[in-house]
């Protein structure tokens, strides 16, 4: 399946919602797991601000691959995200969209304060 690279440097990424497990059936309740790596799938939603738009993406990340307290409203860096077209049936109709995973969501919190005069 085609994987398209996408550039978040000049993008202000923030936590819109805080992580949550990804679920594979709704109705077993049954999570996703890491093909490669065994570890649970986590979805993330963020706010990316890019071009003068702003979009609400939801990411889907290795548990592993967060890191650092994701509040809402944190500002975060992702790593490897792509995005992935995808379409499927459903019960007889057409569905399609992009789906977004990335290596890595990372806060970028503590990275904006410097040192505090004494």
């Amino acid at each position: 399946m085609r994987q398209i690279p996408v550039d978040t440097s000049t993008a202000i990424v923030m936590v819109a919602k805080t992580p949550q497990p990804k679920v594979k059936d709704r109705r077993t309740g049954e999570i996703a797991m890491d093909i490669e790596s065994g570890s649970k799938l986590m979805t993330v939603d963020v706010m990316f601000a890019a071009n003068e738009e702003v979009e609400i993406l939801s990411i889907t990340v290795p548990e592993p691959g967060i890191s650092g307290e994701l509040a809402m409203g944190t500002p975060v860096a992702l790593t490897g995200l792509i995005a992935r077209p995808w379409e499927n049936d459903f019960n007889g109709q057409k569905r399609h969209g992009i789906a977004f995973r990335a290596v890595a969501v990372t806060s970028l919190a503590g990275a904006a304060t410097g040192p505090k005069a004494a």
